[in-house]
């Protein structure tokens, strides 16, 4: 598994998916020179594993909240299938 540089698992998932898009930005506008655009590509690539794993963790936490037919919200246990 790849591992993220400090500086970027210190992101939120904002700041971390609006600097990805900063670098998308310039990756698409073709105004990089082919080096920094390697850096952009690979800290691109860096930031989006990060904020899926910012994803991937909210799906868990919601996943852990059941709602019963009369509307009452608990928490489900890990593993509950219902």
């Amino acid at each position: 598994m790849t591992k993220i540089p400090e500086d970027i698992s210190k992101l939120s998932f904002e700041k971390a998916l609006a600097e990805l898009e900063e670098i998308v930005d310039n990756l698409e506008s073709g105004s990089v020179d082919l080096e920094k655009s390697i850096e952009n590509y690979t800290r691109g690539s860096l930031l989006r594993l990060h904020c899926q794993s910012k994803l991937d963790e909210a799906v868990l936490k919601l996943e852990e909240i059941k709602v019963s037919s009369d509307g009452k919200v608990s928490k489900k246990k890990a593993n509950d299938t219902s």
